[in-house]
Formats: structure tokens, sequence, C-alpha cells
């Protein structure tokens, strides 16, 4: 199955640039200027002077300190959640008790809120960011006609590389001993962010919510992963030039994807609400979005542990039945992100990542019957 890749794999054994590994995590930062360009432009901040006293640096204090407020109680209050939604798991999946520390893990998430909530404030955007949006919108080069500080004030790179570090050492930390405990602290940030959004008014929610966002794809989305195997590879590799070239449009494909599979399952209800709320919607575009990133560490560290034991197989064995996520919708994600997938990408490129697409399908199917194999059990 492998054959391409281990024929052409001594073929690179040059460093990556860092100029590319740089390229690769400024598309990244790009998708949240586009997201707040479409913020704009639906009209939804029609209150232009509200807006910018939100954006200000003394509205930006304001906004920290209502949060600063309410951090602690909210952490407590989402692990508790977190306990009543995931604690039959502790028995069902064999975790040992001991790897589940409620208050270490209510504490590990509470520093990096903190460090968030301190990024947010430390960014007044100037005049000049609205230019870096319609730049966003336009899908042109942002080092070429901007200074890199605005890029910096509107989408939040600075606490991709303030968070990048702890997150990494959170998610070693969690699944040293069992990668399902990630689950739960998976969780644990997931109900945070809900429940600090909703303290704040409908601009800074949309403001604070690029933040999160950040930290959701670091903890959710194996980012750090694809950098360190890309850093290993020269730039022609094959399956790096795959991955290069999708990353620009991986927001496109992953909400084109999930509108699909919205319109396919109208009435389906997981354990957050239907698949067209808008909290839903968001969710499931991570989600989806999460898939081809594993597909690209698999295809750049050439092997299939990633999915096979260390994540992303045994987290949807514990979460998908217990969030009501149906395993026709994953399937048909699938689906559709392999054919998304093969238009993008010329054969050579195709090849060297669809053998582990294939292998991923085939550990969702598996995952599928022993999550009912388990259930049975119960």
């Amino acid at each position: 199955m492998y054959k391409y890749l281990e024929s052409n794999s001594n073929s690179y054994n040059k460093p990556i640039s860092n100029g590319t590994i740089e390229s690769l995590g400024m598309q990244w930062a790009k998708k949240y200027l586009q997201n707040l360009n479409v913020y704009f432009q639906n009209g939804e901040s029609s209150d232009t002077q509200y807006l910018n006293q939100v954006m200000s640096q003394a509205g930006r204090e304001i906004t920290a300190q209502k949060l600063k407020r309410s951090m602690q109680n909210v952490s407590l209050q989402a692990w508790n959640i977190t306990e009543q939604v995931l604690s039959k798991e502790v028995k069902t999946h064999r975790i040992k008790p001991k790897t589940i520390e409620a208050w270490e893990i209510a504490g590990d998430s509470f520093k990096i809120y903190e460090k968030a909530i301190e990024n947010y404030t430390n960014f007044a955007p100037p005049p000049k960011s609205f230019m870096v949006i319609e730049l966003a919108a336009k899908e042109e080069s942002l080092s070429s006609s901007v200074p890199l500080k605005y890029t910096e004030q509107l989408a939040p790179n600075q606490l991709t590389k303030a968070i990048s570090s702890p997150l990494g050492a959170l998610r070693r930390k969690y699944t040293q001993q069992n990668p399902k405990v990630i689950g739960f602290v998976s969780m644990q940030f997931h109900f945070t962010s809900q429940m600090l959004l909703q303290l704040l008014s409908h601009s800074e929610q949309k403001l604070l919510s690029n933040y999160f966002k950040v930290i959701d794809d670091r903890l959710y989305i194996p980012l750090q992963p694809v950098y360190t195997a890309a850093a290993k590879l020269d730039c022609e590799y094959l399956a790096l030039s795959a991955v290069q070239h999708l990353l620009p449009t991986s927001t496109h494909i992953t909400k084109s994807i999930t509108q699909k599979v919205i319109k396919l399952y109208l009435t389906y209800h997981s354990y957050s609400g239907n698949l067209n709320h808008k909290k839903v919607i968001t969710s499931s575009i991570r989600d989806v979005e999460m898939f081809p990133v594993y597909l690209w560490v698999c295809a750049l560290e050439g092997n299939v542990y990633t999915i096979q034991q260390q994540e992303l197989f045994p987290l949807c064995v514990m979460l998908y039945p217990i969030l009501k996520v149906i395993w026709g919708i994953i399937l048909q994600m699938l689906h559709l992100l392999g054919i998304a997938i093969s238009e993008r990408l010329n054969t050579k490129q195709a090849n060297t990542l669809m053998p582990y697409f294939q292998d991923m399908k085939a550990y969702v199917f598996s995952a599928k019957y022993l999550a009912k194999i388990i259930m049975v059990w119960n």
C-alpha cells in the first residue's frame, strides 16, 4: 500500500526551509482574518461606534475584566458538566480514575484561557486592520501588502505562539497514559469557551471567538505534529506538496462539506442540538477540519499511528456515541472529503494521501462496530 512513499522517501533528505514552515502557519492564521471578514461583510456590526469602542484598548480591557471575574467559577462549572457527560465512560472504557485529575485539568484550562484573555487585551487593531480584512476576502498575500503587525492584531498569531507549546505539552501529558483522557480535557475546554462567551455582548463574542478558535484548533486539531513532520522533509516531498496545496482551501472545503451534510441530515439532533444550529455548525466545521489534518500527519510521518492508537480512533469510539453523533454522518463526511481531495490534487499528490485516507475510513468503520459492541456489553 505504501510502496510509492517507501520508494521515494530516501530521495528527499534535505530539511524544509523555515520559510515553508512559516508559510504553513501563516496560511492557517489567515483563516481567522477570513472569519472576521464574513462578520463585517454580513453587517452584523452595524453599530460602528460601539464596535470601535469594543475593539479599542479600553474596550478590550473592559471585556477582559468581565471574563477574569468569572473565570474560576466558569472553570469549575465546565468541569461539573464534563463529569456529568463523561462519567460513565471511565468505567465503560476502563480508564483509570487516577489519570483524570479534575482540579489539574480545570487548572490547566484556566491557564490557557488566561493567556488568551491577556493576548486579546494587549492588541487593539488600528484603522488599517480593515485593509487586512479586505485582503483576506480577496485571498491576497498578507505579508506582501500589509505589515505583519497588522495581521497579528486581527488574526491572533501572538496567541498561537503563546499557547502552542503549553497546549502541545498538555496534550502529551494527558495522552501519555491513556489517549482517551484527552476527551475529558477537550470537553472541559469546549464548555469553558461556551460559558465565557455567554458573558459577553454580541460584538465581544464575535471578536473573542476568534481567539478561542485558536485554542480549539490547537487542542482538537494536531497542527503542531504537521509542522514538526514537515520540518523533517524536503520542500519537494510529494506529501508535503499535497498538504501545502490543500491548506489554503481547507476552510472552504470543510465549510462546503458541512453544508452538504447538514442538507442530508436536516432532522438529525445531536447532544448539542440540530445540525443547522449556529453553535453546532461551528463545532461541526472544526470536527470536519480535524480529519484532513490527521490525514496530513499520517502522510508526512509515513505511518498511521496517530489515527490508530494515539488519538483519533480512541476518541471516536468514546466520544461520538455519548455525543449522539451517528456514524453515517462521519462516513458521509469522509466520502465528501475524499472527493474534495481528489479534485484538488494531481495524481501523484493524491497517491501520497489516499492510502492513508483509506486507512482512516477503515478505522472509522472499526470504531463504529467497536462502539456498538461496547454498548451491548454495558
